[in-house]
């Protein structure tokens, strides 16, 4: 009988051992990644680009130039922020009605644009072409009414600004640096 209980604990013991020095592996399929290949030393510095959205600083206000779109007269820079992919957007607010800056957009841009939301409204033009590796958003014009169901509109954020707020918000997603519109 000692004889057996000691077999049965030998083979309890080789057994946990084997179970113990197993090595986990990969789902099946699935490949660990490649790594990447070191990238060649540059030998000559790049030429300095025209400046360019992102090369500003956040807090800076953006030229027309610059945006690559008109930015109407009145609006007000609020602040930019940062969206990928070498993309930034500028949001500016205005005291005039959706539908005002809407009329403005679609004849400035020579182009319809698209109403995207009925509530609350959201008028869309994207000018110029997706490109999905190498952008974060469509470059274009996005107005969009914040009165929408008795709001009072977007808040101001400079302490004591005026209006103290923005019944309408523009925001403007330029190209990347080093593509065209």
């Amino acid at each position: 009988m000692q004889r057996v209980g000691l077999a049965v604990i030998g083979v309890v013991t080789a057994g946990w051992l084997t179970v113990s020095a197993q090595v986990p592996q990969p789902f099946p399929g699935r490949q660990n990644p490649p790594r990447p290949a070191p990238s060649p030393p540059k030998t000559t510095p790049p030429a300095p680009a025209a400046p360019t959205a992102t090369d500003a600083p956040a807090d800076a206000e953006p030229s027309e130039a610059m945006l690559g779109f008109p930015v109407y007269p009145s609006a007000q820079f609020i602040a930019s922020y940062d969206a990928g992919r070498g993309q930034r957007y500028y949001l500016f607010g205005s005291e005039l009605p959706f539908a005002t800056l809407v009329k403005y957009y679609q004849s400035a841009l020579k182009n319809r644009g698209s109403l995207v939301f009925d509530a609350p409204a959201t008028h869309v033009f994207e000018i110029g072409r997706f490109r999905e590796e190498s952008m974060a958003f469509p470059p274009g014009v996005t107005i969009k009414d914040y009165t929408w169901n008795g709001s009072a509109g977007y808040m101001n954020p400079k302490r004591d600004g005026q209006p103290a707020r923005f019944p309408s918000i523009i925001q403007i997603v330029p190209a990347p640096a080093g593509v065209a519109r």
